[in-house]
């Protein structure tokens, strides 16, 4: 059972486009790519496990249907100078983020705006 709900975590883990051979040609990237992997996996039960042991009992592909609604949009702007402002806002979460957020003690608004300035490429 274990083994099959490693893969079911593997599968949901991996997004289309990610889903193509590792064509790493040294020993040591491969390493990290399944390193990178398992590190993932383990975050992912983690979530599961923090989520069950609270009283919610669901799975990762539950949880990224349900949060995939909430996202993060970037505004760029340039400006008189040359320069280019950025700034990054997240959606206001709904009830249901909300309630995963704080059951995996979350802050509200754990993307802070951020203001960055570049100097635009001539």
């Amino acid at each position: 059972m274990m083994l099959t709900r490693a893969e079911n975590a593997f599968r949901c883990m991996k997004s289309p486009l990610a889903e193509r051979h590792i064509f790493h040609h040294l020993e040591h990237r491969v390493e990290t790519h399944v390193f990178l992997c398992v590190l993932a996996y383990h975050l992912l039960v983690s979530i599961e496990k923090t989520l069950l042991d609270k009283g919610l009992h669901t799975s990762w592909a539950t949880l990224r249907e349900s949060l995939k609604t909430h996202q993060v949009c970037t505004v760029v702007l340039p400006t008189d100078n040359g320069a280019v402002l950025r700034i990054r806002r997240c959606s206001t979460p709904e009830e249901n983020h909300m309630k995963i957020y704080n059951l995996l003690d979350v802050p509200e608004q754990f993307i802070h705006p951020k203001k960055i300035y570049t100097e635009l490429k001539k």
